[in-house]
């Protein structure tokens, strides 16, 4: 059987670029697609540093971009050449959560690296091709092919760039806004992008890190809060005149991001979360006695990705500045690394 390289996580710190069967057509309602571009997400380091538990080798990476090569025989609408980008999960995109807009919940979908209705696996997105399961529900094509120079962009829309669009609708960002956004990695940065192309007068990035800084102001940030924790609740009572924010956009999941976002939420605010949740508590009396509502979850970016396709294309937005390091697939473990030490805000990975 013929062999490709894909990357597989055996343990906590244990990254491996391994030859695996290449894909093949499962179901009819297949799709083959060779990735020419990936990247390492955050989320990624949740089981790689062991706060997620890792009991066997797994197929690992969820988000790419890639030309199709082979299509099951009950595909429609998308043809071998087709230039795609492919959610962070795959859906039917047809079913009643599918079209109540909830992509993530699909009673058919599944994740990258998993498996699918018929316990076949589901390549993950840090390799050189993939099986796509509901290929017309899950990929979405691109005019192409595209401008190479577009690639960044497009890529950040398979997860970062549509995860922090979800921050800002679910916190229901308005135009006149002040929005604070906790976190300045790359989903946290592309709230800011997005609270700012949804209208907010203000943005308030909270980040200590100067690379990180200047992508957030080139996104739209208008201030700049290094301090973290209560001091960083009190810099924005002080930036807002003792009001607090209109939305907040928590990107990080940990409790301490939770606390923080409350903290910095006018009353009657709004809180959008993203952030994968770890040891996190919801201060629900505080969120009574104020008003203060939450929203948020895991993002459906199945769900926006044509409007954010769109305003890519036509150079409205740039979410692909948050590549700031770009290495070959076979160093997929300094890229693990690179994100790991925070000396890299995002990884992009090209086989």
């Amino acid at each position: 059987m013929a062999a490709m390289r894909a990357t597989v996580l055996h343990a906590p710190g244990d990254v491996r670029l391994e030859d695996v069967p290449d894909p093949v057509i499962q179901r009819p309602t297949d799709a083959v697609v060779r990735v020419t571009a990936s990247c390492v997400c955050g989320s990624d380091l949740w089981p790689y540093r062991g706060v997620s538990r890792v009991s066997r080798p797994r197929r690992i990476g969820h988000e790419f971009v890639g030309v199709v090569e082979e299509v099951g025989p009950g595909v429609g609408s998308v043809r071998p050449g087709d230039f795609v980008i492919a959610p962070f999960v795959w859906a039917d995109n047809t079913c009643d959560r599918c079209r109540d807009g909830v992509q993530t919940s699909c009673r058919q979908g599944g994740g990258w690296g998993g498996t699918d209705p018929d316990g076949n696996l589901v390549d993950g997105g840090q390799g050189e091709y993939v099986r796509v399961p509901f290929a017309d529900g899950t990929l979405v094509t691109v005019p192409g092919p595209p401008d190479e120079a577009l690639l960044p962009s497009l890529l950040t829309l398979s997860d970062v760039m549509g995860t922090g669009w979800h921050a800002a609708v679910s916190a229901r960002v308005a135009p006149g806004d002040t929005v604070v956004v906790v976190g300045d990695g790359a989903v946290g940065l592309c709230a800011v992008l997005a609270a700012s192309r949804q209208g907010a007068e203000r943005v308030i990035a909270m980040s200590r890190h100067a690379p990180r800084q200047q992508v957030a102001v080139a996104f739209g940030a208008t201030d700049v809060v290094a301090e973290r924790g209560a001091e960083g609740v009190a810099a924005v009572l002080e930036l807002t005149g003792g009001r607090g924010a209109d939305a907040v956009l928590e990107c990080v999941g940990t409790g301490d991001a939770m606390t923080q976002a409350f903290g910095c939420a006018r009353p009657g605010g709004r809180v959008g979360f993203v952030g994968v949740p770890h040891g996190v508590e919801v201060p629900v009396r505080e969120m009574f006695g104020d008003n203060v509502s939450l929203a948020g979850g895991v993002a459906p970016v199945r769900r926006y990705l044509e409007r954010l396709r769109d305003e890519v294309l036509a150079g409205a937005i740039d979410p692909g500045r948050v590549f700031d390091l770009t290495l070959p697939l076979e160093q997929v473990a300094d890229a693990y690394t690179a994100m790991d030490e925070r000396r890299a805000i995002k990884v992009m990975l090209r086989p």
